[in-house]
């Protein structure tokens, strides 16, 4: 089972690493993970290029949430789809546990 991760981000220089390091410090990490930025007007890309190509970065005109949540499913490859506030974090077990749940009751 494959998991995609998708991040979408307005002007979220602020907060973007956090988001991204609870991502890639997951106990299970991510097949891939998707940055969606919906037309950023702060220094968001500088931020994202940090962290080379362990992450695809889609930009598009701002278009709002639902419109870059859509885009990032579309480019999405994994079986399964998670999505993740740019300001938020996920705690280090959520995709495996959710796997481990998914294998046990599908």
């Amino acid at each position: 089972m494959s998991v995609s991760v998708i991040v979408p981000l307005y002007n979220g220089r602020r907060y973007i690493a956090a988001a991204l390091d609870s991502i890639f410090g997951q106990t299970r990490p991510a097949d891939e993970v998707i940055v969606v930025d919906d037309g950023s007007t702060d220094d968001t890309r500088e931020v994202l290029a940090g962290y080379g190509d362990r992450l695809q970065v889609i930009h598009r005109p701002n278009g709002g949430v639902a419109a870059a949540r859509n885009t990032g499913a579309r480019a999405a490859t994994g079986d399964f789809v998670a999505f993740l506030d740019a300001d938020d974090l996920f705690l280090p077990g959520r995709i495996g546990a959710v796997q481990q749940a998914i294998a046990e009751h599908p």
